[in-house]
Formats: C-alpha cells, sequence, structure tokens
C-alpha cells in the first residue's frame, strides 16, 4: 500500500505542478512545445507496450481491438463538443484528454501495482508522469488566458489530480479480484483515448508551438519510455 500512494501522488501531482507551472511561471510556446512532445513520445509508447499489447495476451483480440477503437471514438466525441463550447487554444481539449484517459490507466496502474515492485510499474507511472506534467502546464496556461482567474483554473487542476488518484486507489482496492480479460478490457480502452488524445491535442500543439525540433522531443520521449520499459 505504501508504494500504491506514493506512485499516486507521484503521477498525480505532477498535474498540480505542471498547472501551477502554466498559471505561475508561464512557460515560453516552445518550452511547452518541446516537453509537451516529450511527453507525447514518452505516452505513445507506454500506450502500446503497457496498455494494447499486454491486453491481447489476456482477452480475446477482437474485444481488444474493439474497445481501443471505442475508447478513440469516445475521446474524440468529447473532446470535439468541448471545442465546439470553447475555444480552441482554451486548454479543454487538454483537459479531456487528460480526465478520459486517466481515469482507466489510473485504474490500471492501480491494479497494475498490486503486489509489484518498483522498478515493474516504473515505465507506465512514469510515462504518466511525463505526459501530465507539460500537458497540465499548457491546458493550465491556456486556460488562464482565455480569462479564467488563476485560482479557478488550479482548482480545476487540483479536482482532477485528485479524481485520478482516487481511480488508482480504487484499481488497488477494488479491482483485486477482478478477472485479468476484464482488466485488460480498461487497459484497452485506456490505450484507445491516448492514442486519439496524441492525434488531436498533443501532437498538433507540439508542433505549432515548437515547429520541427518537436519531432525530436517525441523521439527523445520514446527512446526514454523504453528505457523505462526495459526496467520493468
Amino acid at each position: 500500500m505504501f508504494l500504491t500512494i506514493v506512485v499516486v501522488l507521484v503521477v498525480s501531482g505532477a498535474l498540480v505542478a505542471g498547472a501551477a507551472w502554466g498559471v505561475f511561471g508561464r512557460p515560453s510556446d516552445r518550452v511547452e512545445g518541446f516537453v509537451v512532445a516529450l511527453a507525447g513520445g514518452a505516452l505513445m509508447v507506454s500506450a502500446v507496450l503497457e496498455l494494447v499489447e499486454p491486453s491481447t495476451k489476456q482477452a480475446p483480440a477482437w474485444s481488444v481491438y474493439a474497445v481501443v477503437v471505442l475508447g478513440a471514438l469516445v475521446f474524440v466525441l468529447l473532446d470535439r463538443a468541448i471545442a465546439r463550447r470553447t475555444s480552441k487554444d482554451s486548454g479543454g481539449g487538454l483537459l479531456t484528454a487528460i480526465t478520459l484517459d486517466g481515469v482507466p490507466e489510473n485504474l490500471a496502474l492501480g491494479v497494475a501495482l498490486i503486489g509489484a515492485g518498483p522498478l515493474q510499474v516504473a515505465a507506465l507511472s512514469g510515462s504518466i508522469f511525463l505526459s501530465n506534467l507539460p500537458e497540465a502546464a499548457g491546458g493550465a496556461r491556456d486556460m488562464s488566458s482565455g480569462g479564467h482567474s488563476r485560482g479557478k483554473v488550479m482548482a480545476l487542476w487540483v479536482a482532477t489530480a485528485v479524481l485520478l488518484s482516487l481511480a488508482a486507489l480504487a484499481g488497488n482496492l477494488l479491482l483485486a479480484g477482478v478477472p485479468e480479460s476484464a482488466l485488460a478490457l480498461v487497459r484497452s480502452f485506456a490505450g484507445g483515448a491516448v492514442a486519439a488524445s496524441l492525434a488531436t491535442e498533443v501532437f498538433p500543439k507540439a508542433f505549432r508551438e515548437e515547429s520541427y525540433l518537436a519531432g525530436l522531443a517525441a523521439t527523445l520521449g520514446l527512446v526514454a519510455a523504453i528505457a523505462l520499459d526495459q526496467l520493468g
């Protein structure tokens, strides 16, 4: 349980730290674009190696593929609905991405922590951390620039961090006896939402702000995530 609490605090704390960076530190567009691309590269690897690929060994492949597509579809529909209500740079899209893929992702993280050592969860938790920090910074900065008060923006991101923390704890405490095939589908949904968010929110934002160096940053993130995966 101690390991679970530590990992949950670190991963969810990245949202709060990132939001504070975006609201009070005001990172430049180029710095933000670089770190968002770095996070995207890491999360791309994590989605495949830690969420989708293992699921194909625990549930029928057709069901995994179907739920991956469902996760992407749900994210796209919600992201589009939010975009219609807010401006493109309001930060709402990144908040949707973090919340929608984060809930099942943190459920999976909580399950992975059951009886696991630190190295076994380093890849997934490390990739989530790398993703949460810059995405929260970008989303919070855009919200603050869009006219929302700093207090309101911070409260929203703190609430999101609490929600994801509860999801990880629920996964650890309540899903221990759930069949692996069902947990595989939870991870698959998260993987689909991650893939959709990378294509529609993360990489386009990174390219707009850092242009071609975003490609290098994404590659560095990919290498970092593979290195973390090798630890497990």
